[in-house]
């Protein structure tokens, strides 16, 4: 076999490390058991190749080389223990027996790595993070600054998640057809999570995290090729109509430009085509979901061409369809900005008001903007400044903030 350049052989390492060390990793974790074992085995393995390939020369499927050679790092390790501990000469066996599946199917692999470090037996924070971890390969310091918190803390996310899959013993694998609706939403859940931490940050200095919400789609087009259900579908329009505006939605200086305002000659044409027919094909699918509803509606606006042309009555329609699919105070917020912009402001106030009432999103800050907005277009200044005030409390993310105290500037009053 001939050798290779060592400058080639660094390389094709980094191409490889880059487009295949997820699909690498996912196998070592089936065919080892365990998360960390098969990251160390797998860094092994790539540092192997690289003193091994410039002599040996680059073998035609580097992939499988990798996982060979991080399968065998394993069983050595395993046997070398086994002189202590005879039960680590049976995994080593059965690893060894595995020799020959390894290949079985790697995109399945991938797959049965999501749904494990999605499985509902984990905290929510903790599936986020591990999925992000292990799935998208983003380093802890990179996941802690996305969520805004340290990676001593978000280590020991991962941890308790990796702990609680070894101890409960939860399978590494793809459930059933029979399991699949009850497990598949905690799936798609964290892909959203992730895409709306990216697009639309709870708190910090920016509006928008692009490699965040980069990651779920990226991740969102991978489940869509694996598992093409209708919610998967979905979701990846949905995601793709929502990253089409982000250009548009703030200013060169990062401040928030609302949906009504924006220069709708930035949002992405490309990502607009797709997504609306990701989107129609969920909907003839008629087996949709919250994730299609919300797609559905973000293609209704992207379909406007100026804001004043929005079809305001099929949007009331489809979050009256979504509020019974997945009811939830925030989707009754949506829809009660929808009927205001339909049926006039007095009427989506008098709906906000009631979901006030009720306590359920006094601690929400964008339940308080929109009541200030409504308010100020009715005229109604004193209780549209009492609201504003309410949301800059609330209100976690720099750009909100600034924009709010601009309308309470507006408004007349003084800081």
């Amino acid at each position: 076999m001939p050798g290779a350049d060592i400058n080639q052989v660094r390389q094709h390492l980094d191409r490889l490390y880059r487009e295949e060390s997820g699909r690498i990793l996912a196998t070592l974790i089936r065919l080892l058991g365990d998360f960390d074992v098969a990251e160390d085995v797998m860094h092994d393995a790539f540092a192997k190749a690289l003193q091994r390939w410039p002599s040996d020369g680059i073998p035609a499927n580097g992939r499988a080389w990798l996982v060979s050679a991080g399968r065998n790092q394993a069983i050595d390790a395993l046997r070398r223990r086994a002189r202590f501990d005879a039960s680590q000469e049976k995994i080593a066996d059965e690893i060894f027996a595995s020799t020959g599946r390894q290949e079985e199917s790697v995109e399945d692999d991938r797959l049965r790595l999501i749904f494990t470090c999605c499985h509902p037996a984990l905290a929510p924070e903790g599936r986020a993070a591990l999925t992000l971890r292990e799935v998208c390969g983003l380093t802890t310091e990179e996941i802690a600054r996305a969520f805004l918190t340290t990676p001593p803390a978000l280590a020991q996310r991962i941890v308790r998640a990796k702990a609680k899959i070894r101890d409960a013993r939860l399978p590494y694998q793809v459930p059933s057809p029979e399991e699949l609706p009850a497990r598949l939403p905690p799936v798609l859940q964290v892909i959203y999570l992730v895409f709306n931490e990216g697009y639309y940050a709870t708190s910090g200095a920016s509006l928008t995290r692009a490699d965040l919400s980069a990651e779920a789609i990226r991740l969102g087009r991978l489940l869509h090729t694996l598992l093409p259900e209708p919610e998967v579908i979905g979701l990846l329009g949905l995601m793709l109509l929502q990253e089409s505006r982000r250009a548009a939605r703030t200013s060169d200086d990062g401040e928030l430009i609302l949906l009504e305002n924006q220069d709708r000659s930035l949002w992405d044409g490309r990502l607009i085509t797709e997504g609306i027919a990701l989107v129609e094909q969920a909907l003839t699918s008629r087996r949709f979901g919250p994730y299609t509803l919300q797609g559905a509606i973000a293609a209704v606006h992207a379909e406007a061409p100026d804001a004043a042309s929005t079809d305001w009555p099929q949007i009331v329609a489809l979050y009256t369809l979504l509020a019974k699919a997945a009811p939830s105070p925030v989707v009754e917020l949506n829809r009660a900005v929808a009927v205001a912009m339909r049926d006039g402001p007095e009427a989506g106030l008098e709906l906000i008001d009631a979901l006030l009432s009720r306590g359920d999103l006094t601690g929400y800050h964008l339940a308080h903007s929109a009541r200030a907005d409504l308010c100020r277009r009715l005229g109604r200044h004193e209780e549209a400044r009492d609201s504003y005030r309410h949301a800059l409390a609330l209100a976690q993310q720099a750009p909100e903030r600034r924009f709010l105290e601009k309308r309470l500037r507006e408004s007349g009053e003084i800081f």
